[in-house]
């Protein structure tokens, strides 16, 4: 490529302005050789055992409210959401906006809502999940460009995390240090209902980097300088707590209301008081390099913490080999707080920008190490592999590498369908410009198929999330806009078999078993169990330990709730007939 092609090319995608009113497609410099479809179409093969993350009452349906696509954070399509199966998977448009649309929601009527960032204005959009096609759009304040960061390419604040709210209600945390909710309406059309500022809490030269609510419908909010607040929309009082430590990513949010925060020096559990104010119930500090490794954007932790199942949580430290880390995310640790501490990729070549996928006792993590923005200009150049696939041991301690994928995933933030056990991430490879939707086996980490994105700088996703539609398309936020992969034919889920009666009846979750006296014996007969709590009347008892078995008082009906230890709950109940 010529000097003076490649300066136009950043012109056009970094700096120019489309049209008003235009709806243009990303423009492609070349492909040269690159193939426009790789592999072969494959059966969903669904991949059993992942804990069913809550829907947060406050937020739009799973996979319809978040980049991470739930509260969780685990970065996981739902079972029963259909996803590419390779079958002629192409991408069926591009859309031009000068601005990276990256995190991409849903609203009630299946109409995308994404805030495009650029390196000015922000842009709430509402788009055509089909054709990309504009239909309504509001600005947002103007960025700083020396807020975050300090690189306006590398910072999250002004937009690049926001939350669908449960009211088709975009909840953006604003460049100006305000949250602002937005209405979608059904003409298409945006209206302003709310505007909370937090320049009480958040100083002048902070960005604020996300916002998502609890599960009592408070705000919590967190920035780049390390101030971790809550905010009350309805009356506009901003409670914050600062923390010393920077903040590069987002946070989760559990159901007893608790956050699980990662600063650049540390993991925390929030709390907040009676009076709104945030307070950290423990910290536990991580191995840190102290350094801006090539690929991340902060000198630590890349991933925004992820809940598994009940009682642990997820994130990588910023060790030279990196880690990824499991621990125990309750107020208090059962033994040592860390339960697994895995190595992953190797020395001098291993860092992430990205939020872990968690499915189970599952956990794939992607290496970013050595990716730069201009390493999608520089001749073919890229970053390191690759994807790995971590799993905890059953016992839950300790954990092991599965399999390591020697794709080149840049900076994309991958998903997993639990329909079709495929993990879809962005490559691109070395000695190429072209970029590609690929999709492995979460099994064996083979690679199943590639469909080619683009072939220019407009194509680079610079950190933007893969999301999976309703209607089981790919969008995907690239730095000329956005992009939209699907099959040639819609995939289709074949009907799960139903478990028989007979296997049902042979191997119950619950054996009950009445004894002299007035009392009954409850047992669990399943392997990989945590914990079991057993409900007899109105007596309940938790078993932590093998025979996970009690004695209690007899009545009507028993039951009891099941933890895995791949994080799974399974719950059983019978009538007793003693």
């Amino acid at each position: 490529m010529s000097r003076r092609l490649l300066a136009a090319v950043v012109a056009l995608v970094l700096g120019a302005a489309a049209p008003a009113g235009a709806q243009l497609p990303i423009p492609e410099v070349t492909r040269g050789s690159a193939p426009v479809y790789v592999g072969a179409a494959v059966e969903p093969r669904p991949f059993d055992g992942a804990f069913a993350v809550p829907r947060h009452p406050h937020m739009a349906p799973n996979g319809r409210s978040n980049l991470h696509e739930d509260a969780f954070q685990t970065d996981t399509v739902a079972p029963g959401r259909v996803a590419p199966l390779g079958d002629g998977t192409r991408r069926t448009a591009s859309r031009l906006f000068v601005q990276e649309c990256a995190s991409i929601t849903f609203d009630s009527r299946g109409q995308a809502v994404t805030v495009c960032v650029g390196l000015a204005q922000p842009t709430l959009r509402v788009l055509d999940p089909v054709t990309l096609e504009e239909r309504a759009a509001l600005d947002l304040p103007p960025r700083n460009p020396l807020a975050g960061t300090g690189n306006p390419l590398t910072s999250f604040g002004g937009g690049g995390y926001f939350f669908l709210d449960d009211r088709d209600r975009a909840v953006i945390p604003t460049a100006d240090r305000h949250v602002r909710v937005v209405q979608v309406g059904p003409e298409p059309s945006l209206r302003q209902v709310a505007d909370v500022a937090l320049t009480s809490a958040v100083a002048d030269g902070d960005s604020v980097i996300s916002a998502l609510p609890d599960w009592s419908g408070r705000i919590w909010f967190a920035t780049s300088r390390g101030v971790v607040g809550t905010v009350d929309l309805a009356s506009g009082t901003v409670r914050a707590t600062p923390t010393g430590e920077g903040i590069g990513n987002s946070f989760a949010v559990d159901r007893d209301g608790s956050v699980s925060l990662v600063t650049d020096a540390a993991l925390y559990r929030f709390e907040a008081g009676d009076d709104g104010v945030p307070r950290a119930v423990w910290r536990l500090a991580y191995d840190d390099v102290g350094v801006v490794k090539p690929g991340q954007t902060q000198a630590g932790s890349g991933t925004t913490p992820t809940l598994m199942g009940e009682d642990l949580v997820a994130f990588t430290d910023n060790a030279d080999p990196m880690h990824v880390v499991v621990a125990q995310r309750g107020r208090e640790a059962d033994g040592e707080r860390v339960v697994c501490r895995q190595p992953v990729f190797r020395p001098g070549a291993s860092a992430t920008d990205q939020s872990l996928i968690v499915a189970g006792r599952t956990i794939v993590v992607e290496n970013n190490h050595g990716y730069q923005l201009a390493s999608s200009l520089a001749g073919g150049s890229s970053a390191a592999p690759g994807l790995a696939r971590v799993d905890l041991d059953e016992d839950g301690r300790g954990c092991r590498v599965v399999w390591t994928s020697e794709e080149r995933a840049p900076s994309v933030v991958p998903k997993l369908s639990l329909e079709t056990g495929l993990v879809y991430t962005y490559t691109k490879d070395q000695g190429s410009d072209a970029w590609y939707l690929t999709a492995l086996d979460v099994r064996d980490g083979s690679t199943r198929w590639k469909a080619l994105g683009g072939a220019s700088l407009g194509f680079n996703n610079n950190y933007a999330p893969i999301t999976v539609a309703p209607d089981g398309a790919i969008l995907l936020g690239v730095l000329g806009g956005v992009v939209r992969f699907a099959d040639a034919r819609p995939p289709h889920l074949a009907p799960r078999p139903a478990p028989s009666r007979g296997s049902a009846q042979r191997a119950p979750l619950l054996s009950a078993r009445c004894l002299p006296r007035g009392r009954v014996r409850l047992a669990v007969r399943s392997p990989g169990v945590r914990r079991a709590t057993f409900t007899a009347g109105r007596r309940t008892r938790t078993v932590r330990a093998r025979p996970y078995a009690v004695t209690l008082p007899r009545a009507a009906r028993v039951a009891v709730r099941v933890l895995r230890r791949s994080g799974a709950v399974r719950r059983a109940s019978r009538r007793l007939r003693c």
